[in-house]
């Protein structure tokens, strides 16, 4: 068979010409201008069934580096984690995979109580009142997070850790520039933010403290020490990105007094597909539920008493009205969101708590075996799932070389800082093996040599 759906037939597209009144495909165009038109055939390969072009792509395909092919100690924020074989069978049900939003509860119980399980999850893991029913990612999660703060406090100075991601930092630049907020960054001092430095700048007119738990470079942050901090400053607002994961097993954000903690689901149930695209969550405190962007699913009962799910607290139109809106954002990823809500419910609460412990065991497995081949680990203090290794090489060099050894290196930080280059930050998950971990130490201890 050439077709997997049945082309359109001569008399199909005669019967719409004879229908639209004309005589002729050509006709369509014949507004037009002949001179502007392109003549002659386009460069392309001549049709071929679809058999044959499925065999053509599947051997393009097989020249990719992936996953599958290659073992990864690639993060910095999309990891490779196991993903419960369950999630993609019920992501795949075509109520889930072609759902629009869910404005007609009667019909969408289904979604709706899916987008609620998540955001359940969510408030459990971060230790915060709500969650929202997940945004586009965790960078722009996080910027959202930085306008709500400068607009619930009517303050415009911005103190963001250089411990954040440098990619959700620029994001976090770009929705600044809109309503002229200060944005200073605070220097980074052994791995974490440096503490001096922040209560330097912390005063007054400072609208929130922005910091990542744990932070880009693997290292968990002292939030209680940042919170004690803010103790004098009671309208500066806290905000925390997190990972998820880690959340299993180290102290949410919500018991150090956060406000506003974000972050990316990506590591739950969300595959590295060329780094999108993921799903962002958004979690808060119960005064700020009504601030919070996107959307919310809430529980009630119908008249008979029954429970149900509807979208709740904002009007449909409410993030359209630029005179009224809290967020320009107007979707969300509620597949990913559910894919990250069966993959969670999958592991249920002991198991994303020994997910995360593996994540710590493997990490400082590998710090040990990266010191004793005589590598210098950067940072001392406690670390989640990524460490930095300063190279005797660049990294750009030795990881072309470990791509050869079937290996996928970690991230050259030289892309972020250029006297970093030889630095790499390297991503263990529990999905690594101690073979897998002794191959790599011991790769890239050929390379360096």
């Amino acid at each position: 068979m050439e077709f997997r759906y049945l082309p359109m037939t001569e008399s199909d597209k005669k019967a719409m010409l004879d229908t639209i009144g004309i005589q002729s495909t050509e006709e369509l165009f014949s507004d037009i201008p002949e001179k502007v038109r392109f003549q002659g055939e386009l460069n392309l390969k001549k049709p071929t069934s679809e058999y044959e072009l499925m065999k053509e792509l599947s051997v393009l395909a097989q020249k990719n580096v992936s996953l599958k092919s290659h073992t990864s100690f690639l993060g910095a924020g999309v990891y490779d984690h196991y993903i419960p074989s369950v999630v993609d069978h019920v992501i795949s049900r075509s109520e889930f995979y072609t759902a629009y939003t869910p404005y007609q509860p009667e019909i969408s119980q289904g979604e709706l109580q899916a987008i609620f399980e998540f955001q359940t999850m969510i408030s459990e893991l971060t230790g915060m009142d709500v969650a929202n029913s997940s945004m586009y990612d965790g960078g722009t999660a996080l910027a959202e997070a930085v306008n709500l703060s400068a607009a619930q406090t009517k303050r415009k100075k911005i103190l963001v850790s250089k411990a954040i991601h440098p990619e959700s930092r620029a994001v976090i630049d770009t929705y600044a520039k809109g309503p002229e907020l200060e944005i200073i960054e605070i220097d980074v001092k052994d791995g974490v933010t440096d503490l001096d430095s922040l209560k330097e700048q912390l005063d007054e007119d400072t609208a929130s403290v922005v910091l990542q738990y744990p932070n880009f470079f693997g290292q968990v942050e002292p939030l209680a020490d940042v919170q004690q901090l803010l103790t004098n400053q009671k309208k500066t607002m806290f905000i925390v990105s997190s990972n998820p994961l880690a959340l299993g097993y180290i102290t949410p954000p919500g018991q150090f007094g956060a406000d506003i903690v974000v972050g990316d689901a990506q590591v739950f149930g969300i595959p590295a597909q060329f780094g999108g695209p993921h799903c962002g969550y958004f979690a808060t405190t119960s005064k700020l539920m009504r601030k919070v962007p996107g959307r919310l699913v809430g529980q009630t009962v119908d008249e008979d008493g029954k429970r149900g799910f509807v979208l709740t607290l904002q009007a449909r139109e409410q993030h359209i009205r630029r005179d009224k809106a809290t967020s320009n954002i107007c979707s969300n990823q509620a597949l990913n969101a559910l894919a990250a809500s069966v993959a969670m419910s999958s592991l249920g609460k002991q198991g994303v708590k020994k997910m995360a412990w593996l994540n710590i065991q493997k990490t400082y497995y590998a710090k040990q075996a990266l010191e004793a081949a005589g590598f210098t680990v950067k940072y001392k203090g406690s670390t989640f799932n990524e460490l930095v290794v300063e190279l005797s090489k660049p990294v750009s060099i030795v990881n072309e070389q470990l791509l050869e050894k079937g290996i996928i290196g970690g991230y050259d930080l030289g892309l972020v800082q250029e006297d970093w280059h030889n630095h790499m930050l390297i991503a263990v998950t529990e999905i690594r093996t101690k073979e897998e971990i002794d191959t790599f130490i011991k790769e890239v201890g050929d390379i360096c040599a």
